[in-house]
Parts: structure tokens; C-alpha cells; sequence
């Protein structure tokens, strides 16, 4: 069983821990504010349904099938300008893609991709050819007429800082800068702006209500939003977690832990929390982990793939209160608590290995109760697990973004 499970979680991992990919070369176009993108490569109609059919196949076995893919599409990587929030917005440099179908239009809908949870450096939307749901993205949006725009969040891609994850202000500043490189850069090359959809799925759900909350703090108009596997209150989930756990948990939980506790010891400063709640045999793999000098696979091979093993009880016993500074800061980083004005769909399977219905439907209720935006709960069914869900929830939103268009 445990073979099975980590067989199905093969999106998440890569067979080999890899660089920068050989050295890239200095060859981006640069704008007058310092943002840059290099063209990386073209999907032609063979290759963007072959995303569509046969690698999703590959990806997971719950069956959706797709339109096929009507236009081509160029590929930009993207480095531009940031600042880090939790460091007193010290600057620094993030990455991300840019997918823009070739039609000949000058003007598109444009949707900003959030990606999941990811255990190497360059699983992500910069490096599309190593992150399937990026080319999924890719073939069902701006295969069909859409730009697609996607951060790789601080310490990912070609981001030189330590790894963000779940770190609710620097993931906000991630994304909304990118979307102003993305502007510029569309206008470098004269292409028009139109309506903006967010979308993400699992940790990356996450981060789509996060920066959905901070467009419409600031007043940036989101036509519609879709999130997949939503973890919309992390405090919550890890409860359930350590309390209930269930036979069909993702061997993987363990691996998010090593990632979330490492990057609020860096991020919040809070030197020591690793330590304070991985069991000391698995905190020098936990390390490693985080600093990607070990795949998922040595990890996985180093510690548990149960999460109450993983843990120590006096950790899991802290969290029932949610007193210490660590657990205050995952209840004040749940990205669901604000009365929202944008239309949302929040997709969820009856079998997902992470993501409970509950969780991934706290919103519903909660923007009915003060009267906010829209907001619908989609069941993908009960055989779609956390992959199934994300399948399903792709060709689920682009019918419901063409509609809104239209």
C-alpha cells in the first residue's frame, strides 16, 4: 500500500533533485524597470494535445477528457523585481512563465496560474517541461485563446532565496508582482490586456485566495476565481492530520511538514521550531529536504510517510490550543476569512488524500453568511482523488471562464 500510494504522488516528486538546468544563458530581454523574459520554446497543436491525452493519462487515471487544443502557444520565461514582506520588503528577484497563444490577436483573457506544492526547485511554471500542471494549464488556457501567467514563488525557479512555502505575505507579493511584469512585458511585445482569472490547485488554492484577497484589497478587478484541493485553513487541516488520522492519508504529508516548519523558521524567524517539532531522527533529512539536497524519494526513505510518526507528541499535543507563535501564525495565514466580492468555484473529491471536503469548502458558508461574492462548491465525484480533482476542476473552470467571456 505504501508503494501505492507514493507511486500516485509522482507530480509532486522529480527521479532526480536538478539545477538551473545547464547554466542559462544570459540571453533575456530586458525593459526600462529591469523586468526580463527569454523565450524558451513553442508548443505546437501535437504537443499541447498530447499534454491532453496521453500525459494526462500518465498524470492520473480518474478520466476527463478535453477539447483539443485550437492554437499554438509561446513560452517566456520571466525574472522580475520583488520585495520580501517579512524581511522589511528587502529586494529580491523571482521567476515565472509567460504563455501566449499564437493566433495573431493582439488582445487576450488572461489567467494567473498558482501552482501546488512542489519538492524540487524547479518543478514549476518556469520550467514547464518539469511540471505537469503547468502543461496542462498551458494546453487547456492559452491552448484555447487565454495568456496564461504563473509565479514560481520566492525560492523556487531562479530565485536564489530560501523556499517561501505557505508564507502568506511574500506568496501575495510573489504573484502580484509578477503581474505587473507580466503587464509590462505584454506591452513590450503589443499585446493587450483583457479580463484577469486567478486559478490554482492544492497549496497553490491556497495561494489564489491569498492573492485574490490582496487584487481586491487593492481594488484590481478579478473576473472569477477556481481553486482545486483547497487548504483553506491550514491550521485546521493540520489538526485533522495529527487527531484523525486515516489510513488514506498521502504518504506525503510528512514532506509538507519538513517544507512548512523550515520555512517559518527562515521566514517568521523562529529559530528552532524545526527542531521543536520533527523527531530528531528525521530533522537532519528534514533539513536536507528543505535546502533540496535530497530528492522526496531519500526523504522518503529517511523518515515515515506517517505523519504522527513524523511529528513529536508534545508538538501534537500543542496544536489542540494553538497557543505557541507557530500555530498562531498558520491560523492568522487562513486565506478564506474576508468578505469577498468575486464569483468562486471551489472544487473538491470525495477521495482526496489531503484536502477534505470540509476544508476545501470552508468559503461556501462563510461568503453566504455575510453576503459575498458568489460562491459554489463542485463535487469532481466520488472516485477523484487530489490529482482526479485537479483534472477535473481544469476543464471544469475553462467552461465557466468561456462563459463569463461570452
Amino acid at each position: 500500500m505504501r508503494s501505492k500510494l507514493l507511486f500516485t504522488f509522482l507530480f509532486f516528486i522529480s527521479s532526480h533533485l536538478v539545477g538551473l538546468h545547464a547554466q542559462i544563458k544570459n540571453d533575456f530581454t530586458y525593459t526600462s524597470s529591469g523586468t526580463g523574459y527569454q523565450y524558451i520554446g513553442n508548443y505546437d497543436l501535437n504537443r499541447l494535445n498530447k499534454i491532453l491525452t496521453k500525459e494526462a493519462s500518465d498524470f492520473s487515471g480518474f478520466e476527463v477528457t478535453y477539447p483539443a487544443a485550437i492554437n499554438s502557444v509561446k513560452l517566456y520565461r520571466v525574472i522580475y523585481n520583488s520585495v520580501i514582506p517579512e524581511f522589511s520588503n528587502r529586494p529580491t528577484k523571482a521567476s515565472g512563465l509567460i504563455a501566449i497563444p499564437e493566433t495573431g490577436a493582439d488582445k487576450f483573457p488572461v489567467v494567473s496560474y498558482q501552482h501546488g506544492t512542489v519538492f524540487t526547485k524547479t518543478d514549476v511554471p518556469s520550467f514547464p517541461e518539469e511540471s505537469y500542471e503547468t502543461r496542462l494549464m498551458i494546453a487547456q488556457f492559452a491552448g484555447n485563446g487565454y495568456i496564461l501567467i504563473a509565479a514560481d514563488y520566492f525560492g523556487k525557479g531562479l530565485s536564489t532565496e530560501q523556499d517561501s512555502y505557505q508564507v502568506k505575505e511574500s506568496t501575495q507579493q510573489a504573484c502580484l508582482d509578477m503581474l505587473a511584469a507580466s503587464r509590462e512585458i505584454l506591452n513590450e511585445l503589443k499585446i493587450n490586456y483583457g479580463p484577469l482569472f486567478l486559478s490554482g490547485w492544492s497549496m497553490g488554492s491556497w495561494s489564489t485566495l491569498l492573492f485574490l484577497e490582496k487584487l481586491e484589497s487593492l481594488d484590481i478587478p478579478v473576473t472569477a476565481a477556481a481553486t482545486a484541493c483547497t487548504p483553506t485553513d491550514v491550521f485546521a487541516l493540520e489538526n485533522r492530520w495529527v487527531h484523525a488520522p486515516r489510513k488514506t492519508d498521502a504518504v506525503w504529508l510528512p514532506g509538507i511538514m519538513a517544507l512548512q516548519l523550515n520555512s517559518y523558521s527562515v521566514y517568521y524567524e523562529l529559530p528552532g521550531l524545526m527542531e521543536s517539532g520533527i523527531k530528531q531522527e528525521y530533522q537532519q533529512a528534514s533539513l536536507d529536504f528543505y535546502q533540496n539536497k535530497i530528492t522526496f524519494e531519500d526523504f522518503y526513505s529517511k523518515t515515515t510517510g506517517k505523519i504522527v510518526d513524523f511529528l513529536k507528541p508534545e508538538f501534537i499535543a500543542s496544536s489542540s490550543l494553538g497557543e505557541s507563535r507557530y500555530f498562531q501564525l498558520i491560523q492568522e495565514n487562513n486565506s478564506y476569512r474576508w468578505r469577498s466580492r468575486t464569483p468562486l468555484n471551489l472544487y473538491y473529491g470525495d477521495s482526496d488524500e489531503a484536502v477534505p471536503e470540509y476544508i476545501a469548502t470552508l468559503p461556501v458558508a462563510y461568503q453566504q453568511f455575510f453576503n459575498g461574492g458568489k460562491t459554489s462548491a463542485i463535487p469532481a465525484g466520488k472516485l477523484a482523488d487530489h490529482r482526479g480533482t485537479f483534472k477535473f476542476a481544469a476543464g471544469h473552470q475553462k467552461l465557466w471562464f468561456d462563459g463569463m467571456l461570452k
